[in-house]
């Protein structure tokens, strides 16, 4: 039987990393995944790894509401001083997994813009001309020259956030 994962984002780069990093780690299980947009409860741009941790733990509660699934997961971007990354969280049968992206330095001018209250996608599309990269590539993509991706780094701290149901015997 497929497993339900349900995703707390509409965003196709997060659902996308979701739906790799389970079929990475679970191979020969099958996996139905849809993203669900709810709401965070913190400002659209967190500015501290508290405020990012915090707007993941209440999109995971929002989409537990929403729908029964096997797992749930939420991932949640912010700042941290000059830096972005995203917490991940993944509940299953009552358990939390968790975990942090790398880090990126950002640069000056998207800091003060930050800083002015807006988003980091709005940002980053603004320096860079692009449009809705926080769906495609992200900050990642842009300020690594496409050598990233949002979704590769998401799916590699997903992974992360994975470890207590890889290894149920130590968690």
């Amino acid at each position: 039987m497929a497993w339900r994962i349900l995703v707390a984002s509409a965003n196709p780069a997060k659902i996308r990393a979701v739906e790799q990093c389970f079929q990475t780690n679970y191979p020969q299980q099958q996996c139905s995944v849809l993203g669900i947009n709810v709401p965070s409860g913190v400002a659209a741009q967190p500015m501290s790894s508290d405020e990012t941790y915090a707007g993941a733990k209440n999109r995971l509660t929002a989409l537990k509401q929403q729908a029964q699934a096997d797992f749930y997961v939420a991932i949640e971007a912010g700042l941290d001083g000059d830096m972005t990354f995203a917490w991940m969280l993944i509940e299953h049968n009552d358990q939390l997994g968790k975990a942090r992206s790398a880090s990126l330095m950002l640069p000056n001018a998207a800091l003060e813009a930050l800083a002015q209250g807006q988003e980091l996608g709005e940002v980053m599309d603004a320096l860079f001309g692009t449009q809705n990269i926080k769906q495609a590539g992200g900050a990642i993509g842009l300020l690594t020259q496409n050598r990233l991706s949002r979704s590769g780094v998401y799916q590699q701290a997903l992974t992360l956030a994975l470890i207590p149901f890889l290894n149920p015997e130590w968690f």
